[in-house]
């Protein structure tokens, strides 16, 4: 039944393959030939089918795990660089009509507060995250084609757009809305909408069907083909992932890259982004009911392995993980994180009192932006607010080939340096601005191409007198 082509969820990701995948890598979960080949494969940069991740993510060999987490350190900084891209995720509704046994937000939990925002209350929320320094925000909310159609989405993204308080301006809008039809995704792509994101939660059929046991997202073949909805409706960047902690995650693993091939198989265009979201306690939901949690150890290889068979991914990780988790992943192959980030509707302009909580997981990571910011500075990363690419017309068949070749580096070093220097001189502390400054000095004799390095000079020091929005 497998077939990477079809167009069929139960053909591409094909439960009897999934089984057949990981009884191959138990076998041969210590035989080194066979690690040592996949990992020769592996260094060509050029990723690896499900089967041959599956491999390293078994590998019991410690030796040969020291050459997977190396390996993936050294692939993202091929690709990605030491920059790390910084978002936001608005909150704009959490009514819902689904019965998602994970969320506070499932239609059966009467007592959370229910919220929306209206188009008054979105200025306020997007003039404190411009405030904080955001260029880029995720947007969610809940299923319910009363209270958010997409007439409503589409006023927000327009809403948010139009908003220039200051220095500050949204330069991208992603989207994370429930699956949709071909005709709604190409009123997104109107919009102009950056990445098209939507959590698969759990590839397991019966697991899915279980944990969504009413409203429109039982329906797992609708819910898994929307990527494909979404790129025939035009929109060239969508974004996977899955909630790990509701299924045993060697499946999740298996089955996310699955995914991945049916993408590039179908559409010439993988992933964009894969987001690696762990489940987490909020109202009315504990996670120890679930009993598929997985380890830290766990989840750094996880990482890894994602990072090595899907080079070219952007990977996501969100203030549901630690400060000392997110430090740890950095390396192996995340490039995406959010800061500062409030997980209710309308916690940004003013915090809500616990009595009125809309949020829709705990969140671990409380540090401020600009905390997050010098934390990343110190470790040696770039923080960037860049959305060069999207503006650029660099997005899908583009991008990919830009990130596969290596070229795009090109443009996002200098990019990430001059979106830097703008949050500096806006928004950052003292002790930040000063650790900026000093990385911004560094980094930019690391830009190869001379005549793009003294651009790049001519553009800081125009932001510096305060002229804004360089981008190459």
């Amino acid at each position: 039944m497998y077939d990477p082509k079809s167009s069929k969820a139960v053909e591409f990701i094909d439960h009897g393959e999934v089984l057949d995948t990981l009884e191959y890598a138990r076998k041969n979960s210590s035989n080194a030939a066979l690690i040592d080949s996949v990992l020769k494969k592996a260094r060509e940069r050029t990723g690896l089918t499900h089967r041959e991740a599956m491999i390293l993510l078994d590998c019991e060999l410690e030796d040969k795990n020291e050459e997977i987490f190396a390996l993936a350190r050294q692939i993202k900084q091929d690709f990605y660089g030491n920059r790390i891209v910084m978002f936001a995720p608005l909150y704009l509704s959490n009514y819902c009509v689904n019965g998602c046994l994970y969320c506070p937000y499932h239609q059966k939990n009467k007592h959370i507060a229910r919220k929306k925002l209206t188009q008054a209350d979105i200025v306020r929320e997007v003039t404190a995250l411009q405030d904080m320094g955001h260029k880029r925000l995720a947007l969610e909310a809940g299923e319910d084609p009363k209270m958010n159609p997409l007439e409503y989405i589409l006023e927000s993204i327009k809403t948010i757009y139009s908003i220039k308080h200051r220095n500050g301006a949204i330069r991208r809008v992603n989207v994370n809305i429930a699956a949709t039809t071909v005709e709604d995704y190409s009123k997104l792509r109107e919009a102009g909408i950056g990445t098209y994101i939507l959590f698969q939660e759990t590839y397991h059929r019966k697991s899915y069907e279980e944990l969504h046991p009413t409203g429109p997202k039982h329906d797992y073949a609708w819910h898994t083909e929307a990527m494909d909805r979404a790129m025939e409706g035009g929109i060239d960047d969508v974004g996977l992932g899955v909630l790990f902690g509701l299924e045993l995650f060697r499946y999740e693993f298996a089955a996310l890259l699955m995914h991945a091939e049916h993408l590039e198989a179908v559409h010439g265009v993988g992933p964009h982004t894969i987001s690696v979201p762990r489940i987490r306690a909020a109202d009315d939901i504990d996670p120890d009911q679930f009993a598929n949690g997985i380890s830290d150890d766990q989840f750094a290889k996880i990482v890894a392995c994602i990072r090595i068979a899907v080079p070219y991914t952007g990977m996501i990780v969100s203030t549901r993980e630690s400060r000392e988790c997110r430090e740890r992943v950095l390396e192996l192959g995340i490039s995406q994180i959010s800061g500062g980030s409030r997980t209710s509707v309308g916690g940004y302009y003013e915090p809500e009192v616990e009595e009125e909580d809309s949020r829709q997981f705990e969140v671990s990571d409380n540090r401020s932006l600009d905390d997050v910011i010098k934390w990343l500075i110190e470790l040696g990363h770039i923080p960037s607010f860049c959305t060069a690419c999207y503006r650029e017309g660099r997005t899908g068949d583009r991008f990919m080939a830009l990130c596969k070749s290596g070229k795009i580096l090109n443009c996002c070093h200098p990019n990430a340096l001059m979106t830097l220097k703008e949050y500096l001189m806006d928004y950052a502390s003292a002790p930040t601005a000063e650790l900026g400054n000093a990385l911004i000095e560094t980094e930019i004799n690391q830009v190869p191409n001379n005549k793009i390095r003294a651009l790049v000079a001519e553009h800081l020091v125009a932001i510096q007198r305060g002229d804004r929005d360089f981008r190459l």
